[in-house]
């Protein structure tokens, strides 16, 4: 099902770049690249309703009144789900390897400590697809990741909070990946923590990892780098 919502903040995020860039014809996307954001999006799609599934189950199997036969009925849903989410992370893998271009992206970005398979493919599904010649910056407003100030008049000045006007794919893509990197990746831990110290709620020093790991992705893809997390943050000695 169409988000026309997020399609139409999209466009309006494109129309801005437009306005302030240089002309440059339209380039479409190649078909394998088109392809994969099919495969990335369906299996985000039934990566929710499995989600939904489960939590059904978990509501239904706490009342005493629900029928075993339908606990069998979610419980086989749920099993049907994940067949198929595998089946078609296996067929995107299997179109990754067809393309060497393709496959050069993958290998940079399970390389990071928190980046696997399938978040792998969903970040390559939106990010391939975003206009060349894009800054980091830009990326992070693409995503809705860039901080807004929410100021009403000369009294009310809330603290800044994510845009959220942009691909809500990208920053789906990116949560796991940085909840996983700040668990197991030093430098990304101690950076996590050096918010919280100063003052950041968990959740915004979070969205702040996200912010980082998409500029550091950014840089990877330009330069055909592998990542190097001991730039992401300074350990202090």
């Amino acid at each position: 099902m169409k988000n026309s919502k997020t399609d139409a903040v999209d466009a309006d995020t494109l129309a801005q770049y437009a306005e302030r860039m240089d002309f440059v014809a339209w380039t479409r996307p190649s078909d394998e690249q088109i392809g994969l954001r099919s495969f990335a999006r369906r299996i985000d799609g039934l990566t929710r309703q499995k989600a939904a599934a489960k939590n059904h189950f978990h509501a239904l199997n706490a009342s005493q009144e629900t029928p075993k036969s339908v606990l069998r009925d979610v419980k086989l849903a749920i099993t049907q789900l994940e067949k198929r989410i595998e089946h078609l992370g296996k067929d995107a893998l299997i179109l990754i390897e067809q393309h060497a271009d393709l496959k050069r992206v993958f290998l940079l970005l399970i390389g990071i400590k928190g980046i696997a398979q399938t978040s792998a493919i969903a970040l390559m599904g939106e990010l391939l697809l975003l206009p060349p010649g894009l800054s980091h910056r830009e990326w992070v407003k693409f995503a809705g990741l860039d901080p807004r100030a929410f100021d009403s008049g000369k009294s009310v000045h809330k603290q800044a909070r994510l845009s959220k006007a942009g691909n809500r794919h990208i920053r789906s893509a990116l949560y796991m990946p940085a909840l996983s990197a700040k668990q197991h990746d030093p430098y990304v831990k101690a950076y996590f923590q050096h918010l919280v110290d100063n003052g950041k709620k968990p959740l915004q020093a979070l969205c702040a990892v996200m912010r980082k790991l998409l500029h550091a992705i950014h840089g990877m893809l330009k330069h055909d780098k592998p990542f190097d997390n001991t730039r992401f943050y300074a350990i202090p000695a």
